[in-house]
């Protein structure tokens, strides 16, 4: 099982998307600095997720989110 989620900055409002098999432990890696493309606009929280079953599913449904009006669609989501 995978996770496809969504990250909001709390420092100027950007959204990562990327996909996991473990939600929480990912969240802790981007929040810690780990990560070299969010460590400059931490903290972050998860706005959105989504369960697929397979990593194939989960990497066309992190495509999508990255995608234009995958975006759009996130940020409709969240205030």
């Amino acid at each position: 099982m995978y996770f496809v989620y969504a990250i909001k900055s709390e420092v100027d409002g950007r959204i990562y998307v990327g996909f996991s098999q473990d939600l929480e432990k990912r969240l802790k890696e981007h929040n810690s600095g780990k990560t070299k493309s969010t460590k400059g606009f931490r903290p972050w929280k998860i706005i959105f997720s989504e369960i697929c079953q397979t990593r194939i599913e989960a990497r066309k449904r992190e495509k999508y989110y990255k995608s234009g009006i995958g975006k759009e669609r996130l940020k409709i989501l969240v205030p």
